[in-house]
């Protein structure tokens, strides 16, 4: 069936068709719509699940934590601050092995306080043991919630669905939605080995010795291993049954490019056309996306990006102190490469707190980016020419 949906409301559908149980949320912008469509489905009796309305975000993951411990699929969603909010108790969901979802509409973080997209909020969570996936269209972020719930109930990891703030988030798509009958077929009952249940009591995320907490982290991340696996396995089930395959990277026009941009989210889909206007010249020119990001699909990564002539990493926010996120991660992939396959990479930081990312600023970065103009330094920031012109003013002291 085709639909006219905004990001949001894609991500409200497939929690709907998911057969989602327990709804735990607390309403933050951009976010806020995705909770607002779910509560009226469960208001009306179109979904019939649990929802529950808490004072903040760390209660909503906590409530969150304590479904999923008894069986239930269990859905949450925020943004920005309200992740940041949330950072203790994801370690929590991720320790406990609970096959939650959440959706985060990216949202840069304050101060300077902002309402528009930037990656750093969840980036800024990718230690916590969830899994991240990030999308590029209304499509994809159905496509991907329904995905998410199926892989997080394989491997017993949460995972974090990512959308742009706004850029996706609110912006309308025609969609392609299966019938109910294809999701229940597609998803299945679920079932955890590790259930709260009175007739077997036990004890989970109790106090642990160093002995045992060391096995214990060992197990999430052999998790996460055999994750990437199940990523491209469920990618793959899910085509055959609706005719959209996915991957854990995403490659456009890549196969004899010499010159590689390698971006997430939607200013992948801005790339596309640079790299399509960059080819016109003779440019060969292509793109790498990530889609999967925790776990860092790094095979995937050098296969991509060995051999070729240079590499440009784009990222949507700034680990301060280093770099770009994304740019630090693929570098450290493309390290066990040998010197001969491994291209010279730069790094670009653009689009922070919803600033525009065109097809032109795209094409600079890439030929600046190429052998024969490096960028200097490392890290370029792509900036407004007035605040490219500022230079940095030293801090005032006072006695």
């Amino acid at each position: 069936m085709r639909t006219l949906l905004k990001g949001n409301g894609a991500v409200a559908r497939a929690v709907q068709m998911a057969g989602t149980q327990v709804i735990s949320v607390y309403p933050i912008t951009p976010q806020t719509s995705i909770v607002e469509e779910l509560a009226d489905m469960v208001a009306q009796g179109r979904l019939n699940a649990r929802f529950i309305k808490v004072e903040s975000e760390h209660s909503a993951m906590a409530a969150c934590i304590a479904a999923a411990s008894v069986g239930a699929r269990t859905f949450t969603a925020t943004s920005g601050q309200g992740l940041a909010f949330m950072h203790e108790m994801l370690h929590w969901a991720a320790g406990s092995r609970l096959p939650i979802v959440m959706v985060n509409c990216n949202r840069a973080l304050g101060a300077p306080w902002s309402l528009f997209t930037e990656q750093t909020d969840s980036l800024s969570q990718r230690d916590t043991g969830w899994m991240q996936i990030y999308c590029q269209s209304a499509q994809e972020a159905f496509d991907a919630v329904i995905q998410s719930f199926e892989v997080s109930q394989r491997v017993l990891l949460p995972c974090m669905v990512l959308l742009d703030g706004f850029l996706l988030s609110h912006t309308f798509e025609n969609l392609d939605i299966p019938e109910q009958g294809t999701v229940d077929k597609f998803l299945g009952p679920l079932k955890l080995p590790h259930l709260l249940d009175l007739a077997r009591p036990a004890t989970i995320g109790g106090l642990s010795d160093p002995d045992c907490y060391a096995a214990f982290r060992k197990k999430i991340q052999i998790a996460h291993d055999q994750a990437l696996e199940a990523w491209a396995d469920v990618g793959r089930e899910w085509g055959e049954l609706t005719g959209r395959s996915y991957d854990v990277v995403d490659e456009y026009r890549l196969d004899d490019a010499e010159l590689v941009l390698v971006a997430s989210s939607t200013p992948a889909l801005t790339a596309q056309v640079a790299i399509d206007a960059l080819r016109q010249r003779g440019i060969a020119a292509g793109l790498l996306r990530l889609r999967v990001f925790r776990p860092f699909p790094a095979n995937a990564v050098r296969r991509a990006l060995a051999g070729k002539h240079a590499v440009v990493v784009l990222d949507r926010n700034c680990s301060f102190g280093h770099h770009g996120i994304f740019y630090q991660e693929t570098k450290s992939a493309l390290y066990e490469l040998p010197a001969a396959d491994r291209p010279p990479i730069r790094g670009v930081i653009a689009g922070l707190g919803g600033s525009d990312i065109t097809p032109e600023d795209i094409e600079q970065m890439l030929l600046q980016g190429s052998a024969g103009e490096r960028l200097e330094p490392v890290t370029w920031w792509k900036m407004l020419p007035e605040e490219e012109a500022v230079e940095a003013e030293p801090c005032a002291v006072t006695k």
